[in-house]
């Protein structure tokens, strides 16, 4: 799950990654940059491979990025270890100085963040251009 890492027309660093090693997948991840380094994901974060990489492909960009946004628009489910593989991200992020958020869940993951009482520990935001602006702000205060 190495990504590619070709420049677009504006000189920006494009990254595209599907995490597909498994035929029954049911989570594919692209991750794009224009500044921020914004990870969308389709499918569902649940129990198993889909979970796994996740965890895996944050933990290996975020250090050199230092600032991400996952962006839930396409997910459709997360079960209570995709919860848990969440929680353990924003935890990692946060002690290691990361800037973490997530940005445009449907009603029903909103639903479930809020139930379980994570949309006050997560960074969670209506939109991906509102998660970025938030990330740029922090930077501007921070520097």
């Amino acid at each position: 799950m190495k990504p590619e890492n070709p420049a677009d027309a504006r000189g920006l660093r494009v990254t595209h990654v599907t995490a597909d090693r498994e035929r029954n997948l049911k989570l594919s991840l692209e991750a794009h940059t224009g500044g921020t380094l914004v990870l969308c994901c389709k499918g569902r974060i649940i129990f198993g491979p889909e979970a796994r990489s996740l965890t895996e492909f944050v933990s290996e960009i975020l250090p050199a990025a230092r600032r991400l946004v996952i962006d839930l628009t396409g997910i459709e489910s997360v079960d209570s270890a995709g919860l848990g593989e969440m929680v353990f991200l924003h935890t990692w992020a946060d002690a290691a100085g990361y800037a973490l958020k997530f940005a445009a869940p449907r009603k029903s993951i909103r639903q479930l963040l809020e139930l379980t009482n994570l949309i006050s520990v997560f960074d969670v935001h209506e939109s991906v251009i509102e998660a970025v602006a938030a990330v740029r702000d922090e930077e501007i205060c921070s520097a």
